[in-house]
């Protein structure tokens, strides 16, 4: 039985990993700090839990022990961390990388995390220009990325076979970030109007994680030092998105298709960027990679999950979606265009669990 370990394996990407190996008849060990964030569903697949701190050389060499098939880094952040994995890598057949679209900059350096947004006019490819390397603080808006790229620089430059994955934004079950979040909230509360900036155009790649997961199955069968984007095989407008959610939960609202002029805080979501933001999976593709669905297709495991439990769910002050899902611009816009007010007829209110 080929064996699989994923370091840090209990996020978002860790997750799909682990439940697609071990559904391919793969031994699939997950490391982490805490085994209470261990999935019980892949507990009861078969999948093993190992206490261990990724950062801690004399524990992620007992965690790596003989060696395996495959290795996923899923908590790799610095030059450091890489070089601490490096050494153990020569018995391993291929290793993943998880990194982040987050290092690429547009022609005047602005990326994902600065206060100005870049501006990307067509896909990215893997070869699209870079942040710098970074040795600071990981956690910072700059730093994350540069630290990101020293990190792959790391790996790549040693001529083992790893492979860097660059995702977009991330969805799925077990997501820290649960975007979704925005308009699954609505429609569970019943909200019969769904505001959108820029008529619902903008869009910022989305990446499911059962995709990402199907392309680090094709990377272990195809071992190489190589850096790859994974993104869904379409790239959903916000407008989509909202339509793709209130689908799956069977509710209906009125779109209402904000003019470019409107108030910047008015229709705002987590995937509002004009142009769009766009990876290029042709190098993934080329690999023999087939998506296992679109963005609607899979988008399903992440509100499931978000409706699964309140636990599941972001709490009300966190400051990613605090601001977002304040209907106070709504009601008042609602209130000063009547016009535009929705009947209540033929709406549906999904109750919060």
């Amino acid at each position: 039985m080929k064996r699989a370990l994923i370091l840090g394996g209990t996020g978002v990407l860790g997750q799909a990993a682990a439940r697609r190996l071990v559904a391919q008849g793969w031994s699939v060990e997950v490391t982490g700090r805490n085994s209470s964030k261990m999935p019980a569903f892949l507990t009861a697949a078969g999948a093993r839990f190992i206490t261990s701190d990724r950062h801690k050389p004399a524990a992620l060499a007992r965690a790596i022990g003989p060696g395996a098939e495959l290795v996923i880094d899923a908590a790799c952040y610095t030059a450091a961390h890489a070089a601490t994995l490096l050494p153990l890598l020569a018995d391993i057949d291929s290793t993943v990388m998880l990194s982040s679209k987050a290092v690429y900059v547009d022609e005047v350096g602005n990326h994902i995390n600065s206060a100005t947004a870049p501006h990307f006019p067509s896909p990215l490819t893997e070869s699209n220009p870079t942040m710098a390397p970074g040795h600071g603080p990981y956690q910072s808006p700059e730093g994350y990325g540069s630290n990101k790229v020293a990190a792959e620089h790391v790996f790549l430059d040693s001529s083992l076979p790893v492979t860097v994955i660059r995702a977009s934004k991330a969805h799925g079950a077990g997501a820290a970030n649960p975007r979704e979040w925005v308009f699954v909230k609505r429609a569970l509360e019943g909200r019969t109007a769904v505001f959108l900036a820029h008529a619902g155009r903008g869009a910022d790649h989305t990446t499911a994680a059962a995709n990402t997961a199907a392309l680090i199955e094709t990377i272990a069968a195809n071992p190489g030092t190589r850096i790859l984007n994974s993104a869904d095989p379409d790239a959903p407008t916000g407008l989509e998105i909202a339509r793709a959610i209130a689908t799956h939960l069977g509710h209906q609202w009125q779109e209402i298709l904000l003019d470019d002029d409107a108030a910047p805080s008015l229709g705002d979501h987590p995937w509002n960027h004009i142009p769009p933001i766009i990876l290029d999976t042709t190098a993934s593709l080329a690999l023999g990679y087939r998506p296992v669905g679109t963005y609607a297709q899979t988008v399903g495991a992440a509100i499931d999950w978000l409706t699964a439990s309140e636990g599941n769910r972001p709490a009300a002050d966190d400051p990613r979606f605090a601001a977002l899902t304040d209907y106070t611009l709504e009601d008042q816009y609602l209130r000063s265009h009547p016009s535009t007010s929705p009947s209540p007829q033929g709406m549906r209110r999904r109750p919060l669990s």
